[in-house]
């Protein structure tokens, strides 16, 4: 079996005083992680690269340096970044460096022969394929003792709603994972919902869509071992919700995060920042929308989240280690404001709103003041 983090702690209801105790007492550890893919950002549809092309030996040197400034983990796709050949050179890094394989993601949306869809595809051929590359990936993320398989669906969906057969879509898709979960069994595996691009039309296109994707994959599992896993209260699909995509369907990144962590299915997270309904920028964290992130870093510290915060972003115009330094250090600011915050005053508001009318808006007001001022 893989490495399985136990998520069961997000389902926990606390009362007003069980809640006020946890956030005085409960600090989150800003353990980061980094995705390999984008140390070389590639070009984009209408412009070409702005760096040069980088091997993987080069970009596990890279993330070496990125110790330094916290980050703890690394994430990769197979067979592209990681695979048999490379997994030396990330085991290496994690003795050399402390950065350990967390996350390990199918390469099932770049290439020409999924136009047509990866798991969902209609011709047996690329669906085949895909499924195959998805068994060897849980298999990796096995003999890594990685903590998950993360599924990015982006070139799976659908461009005219007309007529779509949406049913065989999803069914498709749903057979396969849980296929190949019951190949493989004791992996996890987390979908990461967009609501679009490169699909015009995303199979899942929100949190929403993505939670009841979990609760059909399970319904399809059979081996032992997995059904053994959920009968004692262990999710093994979950989500990996990224800020960006979350903000690209209008939905409100607390609300949406927090609506994973209530079933314990938030497997992983992947932070930057966007423009709500804009095309995907993977922007640092903060550049736009700072309260997005902000609000959900305290709901984050409300569960008591303990796992990783992945960054995962598109650094074109400048150096990668100037972006994991901006990243990490707008994190670190954002968690200590949310540590200085007033939380038994934050708590009446939602417990007593009729006698502290306005008072929310007034506490985040307050926390804009510079200090001594």
């Amino acid at each position: 079996m893989a490495n399985l983090p136990d998520l069961r702690y997000q389902t926990q209801r606390r009362t007003r005083e069980e809640l006020l105790a946890h956030l005085k007492g409960f600090h989150l550890d800003l353990k980061f992680s980094v995705g390999i893919w984008f140390f070389a950002p590639g070009g984009g549809r209408f412009h070409a690269a702005y760096t040069e092309p980088k091997t993987i030996p080069e970009r596990i040197e890279m993330a070496a340096e990125m110790a330094r400034f916290g980050v703890r983990g690394i994430e990769a796709h197979y067979p592209a970044e990681v695979n048999e050949e490379t997994l030396p050179l990330f085991k290496q890094l994690e003795k050399e460096a402390g950065i350990r394989l967390v996350l390990i993601a199918p390469h099932i949306f770049y290439d020409a022969q999924f136009e047509f869809g990866s798991l969902s595809n209609p011709y047996d051929g690329p669906r085949q394929e895909a499924y195959d590359r998805l068994v060897k990936t849980l298999k990796m993320v096995r003999d890594a003792q990685a903590d998950l398989c993360v599924i990015w669906p982006g070139i799976d969906g659908y461009t005219v709603p007309f007529g779509h057969n949406y049913y065989a879509m999803w069914d498709r898709f749903e057979e396969a994972v849980a296929s190949a979960m019951d190949e493989v069994p004791g992996v996890r595996v987390a979908m990461e919902p967009k609501p679009y691009e490169p699909a015009p039309n995303n199979i899942y296109r929100t949190t929403a869509d993505a939670l009841i994707f979990c609760l059909d994959v399970e319904s399809r599992l059979r081996n032992p071992i997995n059904r053994q896993l959920l009968a004692e209260g262990h999710t093994l699909v979950g989500l990996n919700p990224e800020i960006g995509h979350v903000r690209m369907g209008g939905e409100d990144t607390a609300y949406a995060y927090s609506r994973v962590t209530r079933s314990g299915r938030l497997a992983h997270t992947h932070w930057n920042s966007q423009p709500m309904g804009n095309y995907d920028q993977d922007l640092n964290v903060g550049a736009v929308e700072w309260q997005q992130a902000e609000a959900l870093l305290y709901a984050m510290k409300m569960v008591g989240y303990k796992g990783y915060f992945g960054l995962d972003l598109n650094p074109e115009r400048m150096p990668v280690l100037k972006a994991i330094e901006i990243n990490t250090t707008a994190m670190r600011i954002m968690n200590e404001r949310i540590e200085a915050m007033p939380h038994e005053r934050i708590l009446d508001c939602y417990f007593d709103p009729a006698n502290h009318r306005g008072d929310l808006e007034l506490i985040l007001a307050e926390s804009m003041r510079p200090k001594g001022c």
